[in-house]
């Protein structure tokens, strides 16, 4: 579930869930270019026993897809099964076909799949009205939550604190708030500082994780704090871990606003935090 969670929010209107109750989903994928050419439709199930004994039930849809490159492109999706055994590879499988459509776009007749473009740059178009709705907010907030931090030399290891798109549903409001971060001792800080605003402060719950990797022994220090929001931190978390993102800590607060929101709260929760990451 915290796969999927995370899945929906990178990935946004591409991902799509065909029958929640079966484990359905199809995601749309294509060269990211700034006119996709390439597009591939990848449907999976997924069985009782994935991730630690069964492999995702997948087909690979698109008319230019036959032969010898469905082969290959299958050949690689089991490997990077094989290679991942009892983990999550959802989001592997998605980069490995993105990545072969990208050199497909690179290496191919510029004029060849005409018959995709109008589609693409329709979706293409949709996404840039969602992003545009936000931009009004997105200003608001900033003026909201810039506070001046007026630190001496001596304090100089408080790192940079960005605020990013809050999101308001029914009353709540979401939004994330990101430091990069080395030591824990700076993830302290940060905490500090935000909650000296008071905005931050009377937050119903902030939420936040982080990840720092150690390069002397190879590995990562991470945690995270649910802060009353059962369970919020770690699908947080795990959001990090399978986007990749190291020596950073993102804290997303939530404003309550009287009515519940189920699940739905989540699904925000890590589209702000998703969000402010590429920023």
């Amino acid at each position: 579930l915290d796969e999927i969670e995370a899945l929906s929010s990178i990935y946004g209107d591409d991902w799509c869930v065909v029958d929640e109750d079966e484990k359905i989903y199809c995601i749309k994928i294509s060269d990211c270019l700034e006119q996709p050419k390439w597009t591939l439709c990848l449907q999976v199930v997924l069985p009782p026993g994935y991730p630690s004994a069964e492999p995702p039930i997948y087909q690979l849809n698109a008319s230019w897809l036959r032969g010898q490159d469905y082969m290959e492109l299958a050949n690689s999706l089991e490997e990077i099964y094989i290679q991942n055994l009892g983990e999550s590879i959802l989001y592997l499988w998605v980069e490995k076909i993105r990545e072969v459509l990208v050199e497909k776009a690179q290496s191919s007749d510029p004029a060849e799949p005409d018959n995709k473009k109008t589609s693409e740059e329709v979706d293409e178009g949709n996404e840039d009205d969602f992003l545009l709705d936000y931009q009004p907010v997105q200003e608001e907030s900033v003026k909201m939550l810039n506070f001046i931090t007026s630190e001496s030399q001596e304090d100089e290891e408080l790192p940079l604190i960005q605020h990013g798109n809050p999101i308001t549903d029914r009353r709540s409001t979401f939004q994330a708030h990101l430091a990069p971060v080395v030591t824990p001792k700076q993830v302290k800080r940060v905490l500090e500082k935000l909650y000296e605003n008071k905005k931050i402060a009377s937050a119903t719950h902030n939420i936040y994780a982080y990840r720092i990797y150690c390069e002397d022994k190879q590995t990562f220090l991470q945690d995270c704090e649910d802060d009353g929001e059962t369970a919020a931190g770690g699908r947080l978390l795990h959001l990090m871990q399978i986007l990749n993102v190291h020596n950073v800590l993102v804290v997303v607060s939530r404003w309550y606003g009287g009515i519940l929101l189920g699940p739905d709260r989540f699904k925000h929760i890590n589209n702000c935090a998703r969000m402010i990451l590429v920023e």
